[in-house]
């Protein structure tokens, strides 16, 4: 087992084809899931073809998972060696088109399934697209980017478990992106539950910029990720024939948990938004409160300002020019007007 963990953790990186880590599963093996590298794998590829459809009747065949690092320059040259996966594969590959699907091409299933960055931070440009192809005796998964539900299922792995078939695999591929997103929608709660204490306590600070980005994180999921189940349904209703029923059910149940993360997000879209609302209208009831201070000053201000401008022109006939009480009578006739400009204020105020 030491040399199990030994070989999986010098393959992290990815050996001279790109090949991240390959797994040999075989339930009739004494070890189910043997780690294989690039050389072996293409040798045991080689094998399968010169036994052609031998063996195609077992019930749990042997079969092979490879994953690459599209970022390698070699990872697409070896695939066309040596993998004999459909065109449409390496289409899907060029095209650039990101939106999640799962089709039929030939005697396989082919996927594009968007997925979180393994270093993961919460932030909308966090997310990769995944290709997969899947046969009955061979799955490839192909990225630029590590991811976390990939990684996840590399984990479980090399922790024991080993798949019966590919299909099984594909389910708990789907499983794993569930519980990542699980994972992330559980971390957007916690952070929209301490945003919103903070607003019920009267600090707003910096809210609606942090909610902006949790917002466009979960729009972006769920447009990228909500095609999911539907292309996944499309599928099952007319599997390959080398799927089994009971594959097929696990993956009609992984689509309904993933159905269920999707209808979560959505939801806390809608909790955003609302608290997005209510921020922006203590903002507007603030700013209308301001507005309404300066208002004031500038009302309570005028009639002296205007006073000060007519017995400030330097021309002759000023009144109460020589009156010994007439500074106190300007004063007088400032106040009064003073008071009575605050009264209309204050009165439409309330």
């Amino acid at each position: 087992m030491s040399a199990f963990h030994d070989l999986a953790s010098q393959s992290y990186g990815g050996d001279e084809a790109g090949l991240i880590s390959g797994y040999l599963f075989d339930t009739s093996a004494p070890e189910p899931a043997r780690v294989i590298d690039s050389a072996q794998a293409a040798a045991w590829l080689v094998e399968q073809r010169d036994k052609g459809d031998e063996g195609s009747g077992e019930e749990n065949p042997s079969y092979v998972w490879l994953h690459f690092n599209l970022s390698h320059a070699h990872a697409e040259r070896w695939l066309v060696r040596h993998a004999n996966l459909p065109d449409t594969f390496y289409e899907t590959l060029h095209e650039g088109l990101p939106s999640t699907r799962i089709e039929r091409a030939d005697d396989s299933l082919i996927a594009v399934i968007n997925d979180v960055h393994f270093e993961f931070s919460f932030e909308p440009s966090d997310i990769s697209t995944l290709w997969i192809s899947v046969g009955p005796r061979l799955v490839v998964t192909a990225r630029t980017k590590p991811l976390r539900s990939v990684d996840t299922l590399r984990t479980a792995v090399k922790a024991g478990d080993a798949p019966r078939s590919s299909t099984e695999l594909l389910e708990h591929l789907l499983r794993a992106q569930a519980d990542v997103l699980v994972k992330i929608v559980r971390g957007v709660t916690s952070r929209i539950d301490r945003i919103e204490d903070e607003l019920l306590a009267g600090r707003l600070d910096h809210k609606r910029a942090r909610l902006g980005v949790l917002r466009r994180l979960l729009v972006r999921l769920q447009r990228l990720l909500a095609p999911e189940p539907a292309a996944l349904f499309r599928l099952l209703q007319g599997p390959p024939a080398w799927m089994a029923e009971p594959d097929a059910q696990a993956l009609r149940g992984s689509t309904e948990e993933f159905s269920v993360v999707l209808r979560d997000m959505q939801a806390l879209q809608e909790r955003i938004k609302l608290l997005q609302e209510e921020i922006a209208a203590n903002v507007n009831e603030d700013n209308n409160r301001s507005l309404f201070v300066l208002t004031v000053v500038t009302v309570l201000a005028l009639p002296i300002n205007i006073l000060a401008g007519l017995f400030g022109m330097n021309v002759g006939g000023i009144p109460l020019a020589d009156h010994k009480h007439g500074f106190w009578i300007v004063v007088a006739i400032v106040a009064s007007f003073t008071a009575v400009a605050a009264w209309a204020a204050f009165r439409k105020k309330r």
